[in-house]
């Protein structure tokens, strides 16, 4: 582990994850590179403000699933390569409906240079503390489409509402949200706003 960083689940008891780019549920339909464990990655800071985070949530009712925290760059460059493979249709449909592979980094969806290598960049949502269900969102992880827009047209007032508890919380501890996703927030004063890591995830 790089100094700086630790495991999300030891640095914050009880938080849920699911490192989805560790299993075969992600947009490239496989494991990327660089994660060799189903575990989640950040910088102390990160940790810290994610245990503020889920402090404050479940002060509403609320706990937290976080899908992503550091992500290597060799894994940003395996998604490139990816993007120039032929269209397989697999994960067409549930991610990327009505881009292309190309479409998806030239809309913004997925970037050459990530805010996640940084280290202090996270995918989350929230799900019932009571139940265990994760809260209707209008549209899942890497959903890379308008509908994942905050603000996005066509969501119910639950959706809505939803989205809104997820960004008044992360506001609140310390996070800038990313227009084009309802999952991705940074720190705003993240300790490494210009290193870009590539140790392994293991």
């Amino acid at each position: 582990m790089k100094p700086g960083f630790a495991f999300l689940d030891e640095a914050v008891p009880g938080i849920r994850w699911d490192a989805k780019y560790a299993t075969w549920d992600n947009f490239t339909g496989k494991p990327v590179d660089g994660y060799l464990a189903n575990r989640i990655v950040g910088t102390h800071a990160l940790c810290s403000a994610l245990q503020s985070a889920q402090d404050k949530a479940a002060t509403l009712g609320f706990g937290l699933l976080v899908w992503d925290g550091y992500r290597p760059q060799r894994a940003v460059d395996c998604f490139l390569r990816w993007a120039k493979q032929p269209e397989d249709g697999r994960k067409k449909r549930q991610h990327y409906p009505n881009l292309t592979r190309a479409e998806m980094f030239e809309n913004g969806y997925v970037a050459t240079k990530s805010g996640h290598t940084r280290g202090s960049t996270t995918d989350l949502t929230l799900y019932h503390l009571d139940t265990g269900e994760l809260v209707a969102m209008g549209g899942g992880f890497d959903l890379m489409d308008a509908v994942s827009h905050h603000g996005a047209p066509g969501l119910t007032a639950t959706e809505a509402a939803n989205r809104q508890h997820l960004r008044s919380i992360m506001e609140d501890c310390g996070f800038a949200a990313y227009e084009s996703e309802w999952w991705h927030y940074t720190l705003k004063d993240e300790p490494y706003p210009d290193t870009y890591f590539d140790f392994l995830v293991a």
